[in-house]
């Protein structure tokens, strides 16, 4: 483990992490550690395609250093995987963004969902907001007919009413992926996404055969609460791990996450000169096609691209979830994962971040870290007219 930068530094550092280029991050790094709102976590900063930053910080448990190579859990913030995936069929032919979900998976019609498009579930405006999809224990079939049998929300007219959908509609996404490829969706997402790119620790199921050996290398989630972080061991349940959720159950280190956003900033081109995804594609997927609309879940507007979130601090609401601090450029996009992961892509800055923590505090405390540590980020980067508050 390399050391602190600096004779003052005091945050234990894995990897790349010059403390004294990154004066503002650090401090905020540390002043949450000490008031125990994580005990640690990753971060890669890459800009104009020079890497800034890609180092664990801090602890994953007491005594234990978090490594730059340790899987996360990146929640939500593996959505646009999936959408990636989704997105692949779409240039193959194999879908059309506005078909009717129920055209490939014709159980979906069940429920007054017949006019639901998988636009519609990209875009978080299908009106199927159940939360509990039975993950893990129903498996993947059970599952998939639960949310298929599903009736659509009282009055809700796909398309004209948003809301977001932790995980009912992307189950229904990798099972579009599964029908159309014949993949089971976690294998398509390893074989077609992450292995191109670069992420090859990345995984969204355990083989039962590897379970112990990715628990060993897997950070733990910690809950923030009043009488001290409290290790969530559900979620390194043999049932979470694994059974695939297409929208939440993404593992791996942030800075494979990052590698994601690298391609689609480049137009979806690979560093070996082979493509991810179409340029136009990439511009599809980062473009807003939600606009505006009042998002029912999070109480707040929300512009949304193909399974990305593109910056909406411009409505002007403190509360706005899922944002990428208060120095992001107009067009940023990314997504992030249930109060401790972000990754985007700053088209306007050439800058792509990743970061995750190890502890879940409450949506408003969070949102608040996040926007002093993003800020500090740009606010070191020279990116910032004027420092934010810390």
């Amino acid at each position: 483990m390399s050391g602190p930068t600096g004779a003052e530094a005091a945050l234990p550092v894995d990897g790349q992490l010059d403390q004294s280029r990154w004066p503002r991050l650090v401090a905020v790094l540390e002043r949450g550690i000490a008031a125990g709102e994580q005990l640690g976590g990753q971060l890669y900063v890459e800009q104009g395609g020079e890497i800034r930053a890609d180092a664990g910080f801090g602890e994953a448990r007491p005594g234990e250093p978090m490594g730059r190579e340790r899987s996360m859990f990146w929640l939500s913030a593996s959505k646009p995987i999936a959408a990636v995936a989704v997105a692949q069929l779409w240039e193959r032919g194999l879908l059309h963004l506005d078909d009717p979900v129920a055209r490939h998976l014709p159980e979906f019609a069940a429920g007054g969902k017949e006019s639901v498009t998988i636009r519609h579930l990209l875009t978080h405006t299908a009106g199927l907001r159940m939360l509990d999809t039975g993950w893990p224990d129903l498996g993947r079939d059970g599952i998939v007919a639960r949310i298929a049998a599903r009736r659509i929300e009282p009055g809700w007219v796909p398309g004209r009413k948003a809301g977001y959908h932790l995980a009912s509609t992307w189950f229904i996404l990798g099972e579009l992926v599964r029908r159309l490829d014949g993949r089971p969706f976690e294998r398509y997402a390893r074989e077609a996404v992450l292995e191109p790119i670069g992420a090859t620790t990345c995984r969204f199921a355990v083989d039962a055969a590897q379970l112990e050996g990715v628990r060993a290398t897997l950070a733990p989630a910690w809950r923030i609460a009043a009488e001290g972080p409290v290790e969530l061991t559900e979620w390194m349940s043999e049932a979470r791990l694994i059974v695939c959720s297409p929208g939440a159950s993404g593992l791996g280190p942030m800075r494979e996450l990052a590698r994601l956003y690298r391609v689609l900033l480049a137009g979806g081109n690979l560093p070996d000169g082979r493509r991810l995804l179409g340029e136009t594609t990439v511009e599809a997927m980062t473009a807003r096609h939600r606009v505006g609309l009042l998002d029912h879940t999070f109480r707040t507007r929300l512009d949304w691209g193909l399974g990305l979130i593109v910056n909406s601090a411009h409505y002007g609401d403190p509360a706005v979830p899922y944002g990428y601090g208060p120095h992001a450029g107009a067009r940023t996009y990314g997504h992030s994962g249930a109060r401790s992961t972000v990754a985007f892509a700053d088209p306007d800055h050439a800058l792509v971040v990743a970061l995750g923590v190890n502890g879940l505090m409450e949506d408003r405390p969070h949102r608040e870290r996040f926007e002093r540590l993003l800020g500090a980020l740009y606010e070191d980067l020279g990116l910032a007219m004027a420092p934010s508050a810390s």
